[in-house]
């Protein structure tokens, strides 16, 4: 990555979608904490850098702290909310509690003319999420815009290219705000915008076959896009030193593991083991309830079994996984908070024995998608809807129980017969079903039925990273509800879920 963009986290809800959208104007986004050291930062040679918006206050005793230097540094720095806040009270501004403002706002120009801003009408659009505003503007500093609740909503410094706004240009709420995120990556810090798929793919393969050498590498196959592109780039890399293993845990979906192998055996020229495990995996997670300790479990018997295979082929030096940037975020990487332990991150045993390849790693979903069509996978396969490595075990709050699990197997063939013969299988993200673990009261055939309860879920995202649920028609909603209680033996009542990520996340667990 010869222009790389560094997103300083305050702690943000928004940080990952600032990093997605800068990759969308065709620059490279990491996100990195904001205490990074400033040398740790500097090494990386960063284009340019942009602090996050965060929920603390600037002013209060503890509330997070990136490296003053960093504004000294000759490096073009673009602050969002919290970010713009920290960069005023730093450099001798005034921050102060001010009028909230959350939600659409209207801004206006206070300046003339700035490169920021270019092109742009003299009034827009925006979306605001602060308690506390800037009230006086550092040295060297003008004001760009401003709102009713915030006097400088945008502000910049030519000389030092330090700009900074108090709204979210990151969200599709905010008018114009590819237009100024641009601005600053090619007008201000003078990118060329060398990001895109087909020359990442280009580093990748090359760098894949420096790493590999002579070696072999064996890839955890489980069906989705991300194993399945990640294996097509290795693939390609190291030729049939690649071992390909699928192994059959038992929480597939119904006819999922036909499918996965006749489509590699039949369509993607790989080498293919199968190995069905399913008793094993069921075993070890008999009695476990909590889901941290489920996706461990299942992380942990997946690397197991690996090994096993590992060994009947042949040395392997490198297991292939098709982990993604948000597997990693969501894991929790060095201070972050975690939200979910993902199996192929947070699941993996302290011994392991291969070393991991994850050519995926630094990419967002949307991106591995166009990847996999650069590289001329079938088109069912690319655009198949996201479904976790641990399967429906995750979809079954509590523990995992075989008879179960055949309940929740059909559940979701009816949620997805329904949706797909609505025609919203390109609208939307992911639509499952969910066993919550709840038994309730029902009557049936002029009989009391004491049955279980199965959540529909349905969302509409880009990344993953954030969700909204989808707004089904209820005619639909009535469709699959009475499918599922006629349909599933032992389903009585049928709930959908209305939750958007955040507060809650896609999965259930």
């Amino acid at each position: 990555m010869n222009e790389r963009v560094l997103v300083l986290d305050f702690g943000a809800q928004y940080a990952q979608l600032i990093a997605r959208r800068v990759r969308e104007l065709g620059v490279y986004a990491e996100i990195v904490p904001a205490d990074a050291p400033y040398d740790e930062i500097l090494a990386r040679r960063p284009a340019a850098l942009i602090l996050s918006g965060g929920p603390d206050s600037v002013y209060r005793d503890g509330a997070p702290r990136a490296d003053e230097r960093l504004l000294g540094a000759g490096i073009p720095l673009l602050g969002i909310c919290y970010g713009m806040q920290y960069i005023a009270y730093l450099l001798g501004g005034c921050v102060q509690p001010g009028r909230p403002e959350y939600g659409p706002a209207q801004v206006h120009r206070t300046a003339a003319e700035d490169p920021l801003l270019a092109g742009l009408p003299d009034r827009f659009r925006v979306w605001m999420s602060h308690g506390d505003r800037v009230e006086q503007l550092p040295e060297g500093f003008q004001s760009l815009l401003a709102s009713d609740g915030a006097p400088c909503a945008a502000m910049g410094d030519r000389r030092r290219r330090i700009y900074a706004v108090q709204f979210h240009p990151e969200v599709v709420h905010t008018e114009h705000g590819m237009e100024i995120l641009r601005s600053f990556l090619y007008a201000i810090a003078g990118v060329h915008g060398t990001w895109d798929m087909g020359s990442f793919l280009e580093r990748e393969v090359a760098r894949i076959r420096a790493q590999v050498g002579e070696g072999s590498a064996l890839v955890a196959l489980s069906g989705g896009v991300d194993s399945a592109v990640a294996a097509a780039i290795v693939h390609r890399a190291i030729g049939d030193r690649l071992t390909a293993v699928f192994v059959d845990h038992g929480f597939l979906r119904d006819g999922e593991a036909d499918e996965v192998e006749q489509t590699f055996t039949e369509r993607v020229p790989l080498r293919l083991i199968r190995v069905p495990a399913g008793e094993r995996f069921l075993e070890a997670l008999r009695g476990v309830t909590d889901p941290e300790l489920k996706r461990k479990r299942i992380g942990n018997l997946f690397i197991r079994v690996f090994e096993e295979e590992a060994a009947k082929v042949g040395p392997i030096d490198f297991l292939v996984q098709g982990t993604l940037y948000p597997d990693v975020i969501e894991s929790g990487p060095g201070q972050a908070a975690v939200i979910k332990s993902h199996h192929n991150v947070g699941g993996l045993p302290e011994d392991l024995r291969f070393r991991l390849l994850e050519p995926l790693r630094d990419l967002f979903k949307d991106e591995v998608r166009r990847l996999g069509e650069e590289l001329g996978l079938p088109y069912g396969l690319v655009h198949r809807q996201p479904f976790p490595g641990p399967g429906l075990a995750i979809r079954m709050v509590g523990e995992v129980q075989a008879d179960r699990l055949e309940v929740l197997r059909r559940a979701d063939l009816v949620v997805r017969r329904e949706v797909e013969a609505a025609g919203l299988a390109e609208e939307l993200w992911q639509w499952f079903a969910v066993l919550p673990g709840v038994r309730t009261v029902g009557v049936m055939g002029d009989h009391r039925t004491y049955g279980e309860a199965v959540v529909v879920r349905a969302v509409i995202s880009d990344d993953g990273m954030t969700a909204d649920w989808a707004k089904l028609d209820p005619a639909l909603l009535q469709r699959i509800a009475s499918a599922l209680v006629s349909e599933v033996p032992g389903v009585n009542r049928v709930l959908y879920d209305i939750t958007s990520k955040p507060p809650g996340t896609i999965e259930w667990e």
